[in-house]
């Protein structure tokens, strides 16, 4: 079992910025993709940006150039660095751990609102 812990979510004004974490309960990164998802009221989770074990990563075309995720393997985390928010990146965003389709974790998720 891997437990993820999400933070970092809140209110922020459009143009600001957010660092979120997610903290996994053990070292997964060597052997699972990690990934960020969002979920707006009434709409479906989507992909917002991913990581590979071997670091490669992919971002959703609506927040390219402005979010990036890393990890540091040394404290199991991964981050998502959010800048220039805007109003429609309102939505409570999850952290994923996935092994290859086989396996899949979420965390329990954290809100961010973006509004003046």
């Amino acid at each position: 079992q891997v437990q993820l812990v999400e933070s970092g979510g809140g209110l922020v004004q459009p143009g600001g910025s957010l660092r979120l974490s997610c903290a996994a309960s053990r070292n997964i990164f060597s052997t699972y993709s990690m990934g960020w998802y969002r979920q707006a009221p009434g709409k479906q989770r989507d992909l917002v940006a991913s990581i590979t074990t071997g670091g490669g990563t992919k971002y959703a075309d609506t927040v390219k150039g402005r979010f990036t995720i890393s990890r540091v393997n040394a404290k199991n985390t991964v981050y998502l660095q959010m800048n220039a928010l805007k109003p429609e990146d309102t939505a409570v965003y999850y952290c994923n751990a996935d092994l290859l389709g086989i396996r899949n974790y979420w965390g329990q998720g954290t809100q961010v609102t973006v509004s003046s």
